[in-house]
């Protein structure tokens, strides 16, 4: 665990020291697009994070090969090097997108590119656990085609879903959070070397995402961009296919008595990372929910708009912090209530809580149709949105009785830092009586 822990280190440390001079490198060379209609934030922002991302995903290849409880994933495998020839020319492309703004077609053919790269090195799906049946060999072609739709699918729904600040590099370090514990429990747990690069993978993708946050958080100071979206996507697609389709269910029959059990033992997580629906299931939802949105308009899938997840958060009245803070929690919760559940399915306890977790998720998402008010001895405790705003009462009327301290809803706000005159002067016009018994 400790060399792990040293990759993810140095992976996120790499990647937030080089933040800084690519964002000033970003704003040299221009890669600061204007603001569109369906973008969220109010200043032109930088691009090209993915810059420091890649160099942070080389660092952590360069530190584990050298690690020496690491570096046998090197000796034993070419996954390592297949990840990073997909990675950097899924990287490029990204760089030249987030500059000259390429055809989404040409991006498309890139990415599928990039994972017949991986594959022709041996990164590749190559059977598939099904239950009733056990485990089924694919064949060569079947295994490219689900590889290359397997990677070009997570790319797409990282990428769609990176509209607002710290959204995509948290939910992808969450979903990479869950790679890991998972992979980590069956190279250390079974003792199956196949889970090795899987578990390296998850846990660079962890400090490239951890790395880059501090700087993406919002308001943001700096987007990753195409360049660093398309190539979290590539790396978490990478885990997925290593744990999926080269780790053979037949290998775990030593400790669940045959070769059926073991695949409906391991069943519960393998078909989830297979597609991966689970662990970054909103990412997916979003980006099949955009297809078809856009479909039925008449418009083309890749038609930029804004009818996303997040922009309908906002829409409904969520701020844009809480917005992403309920994005994470969803996804953490689908990512981690799985993995508790291929650990021990048969609890009833875990199907409770997920239960009880999601009845929270749903009043948070509901939080916009309550005006909560917290009382006035919490206020020092309580963000100002739950505070009672300062007042002050209106011009008295002739004739009138003083408003009591009760009635605070029918004064009128005064905004910190105005003067009484200001404030007065932007009060309403009162009717015409109210008029006569104040000059009276």
């Amino acid at each position: 665990m400790r060399d792990y822990l040293l990759t993810l280190c140095v992976t996120a440390a790499v990647t937030y020291l080089l933040t800084g001079p690519v964002r000033k490198f970003a704003i040299a060379a221009g890669a600061m697009p204007e603001i569109r209609a369906r973008d969220v934030h109010r200043e032109p922002t930088p691009r090209l994070g993915g810059i420091a991302m890649f160099f942070g995903l080389c660092a952590g290849l360069l530190v584990a090969d050298h690690l020496p409880n690491l570096n046998s994933v090197f000796e034993l495998s070419n996954e390592p090097r297949a990840l990073l020839s997909g990675a950097a020319l899924i990287w490029l492309i990204g760089v030249l997108d987030d500059k000259f703004e390429i055809d989404a077609l040409i991006k498309l053919g890139g990415q599928m590119i990039a994972a017949g790269v991986m594959v022709m090195q041996g990164l590749t799906i190559l059977w598939l656990p099904i239950p009733g049946i056990g485990t089924v060999a694919l064949t060569q072609w079947q295994g490219t085609l689900l590889t290359v739709a397997l990677v070009v699918i997570t790319i797409n729904a990282v990428n769609f879903v990176d509209g607002l600040d710290g959204l995509a590099a948290g939910m992808v370090c969450i979903a990479a959070a869950a790679f890991f514990l998972y992979a980590y429990r069956i190279w250390y747990g079974f003792t199956i070397e196949a889970a090795a690069p899987a578990t390296l993978f998850a846990v660079i993708l962890m400090g490239m995402c951890l790395g880059f946050l501090p700087h993406n958080m919002h308001p943001a100071r700096i987007f990753m961009g195409d360049s660093g979206s398309m190539l979290i996507g590539l790396v978490l697609a990478a885990s997925a296919i290593s744990i999926t389709g080269q780790v053979d269910p037949d290998a775990l029959k030593i400790f669940e008595g045959s070769t059926r059990e073991a695949t409906h033992a391991a069943l519960p997580v393998f078909i989830p990372l297979l597609l991966p629906l689970t662990i970054i299931a909103i990412p997916v939802a979003d980006l099949v929910l955009a297809i078809v949105r856009r479909t039925w308009n008449g418009q083309s899938p890749f038609a930029a708009d804004r009818g996303h997840l997040h922009h309908r958060l906002l829409e409904i009245g969520h701020s844009h912090s809480r917005a992403v803070l309920i994005m994470y929690f969803w996804s953490a919760l689908i990512a981690f209530g799985t993995l508790a559940y291929s650990v021990h399915s048969a609890s009833m306890w875990i199907v409770l809580v997920i239960v009880a977790l999601s009845a929270i998720g749903l009043v948070l998402l509901l939080l916009p149709r309550f005006t909560p008010r917290a009382p006035r001895w919490a206020e020092a405790f309580v963000p100002p949105r739950y505070r009672r705003r300062a007042v002050r009462p209106a011009a008295p009327v002739a004739g009138s009785p003083a408003p009591s301290g009760d009635e605070d809803d029918e004064r009128v706000p005064v905004p910190a830092g105005v003067n009484g005159a200001t404030a007065l002067s932007a009060l309403p016009e009162l009717p015409d009586r109210r008029k006569a018994g104040t000059r009276g």
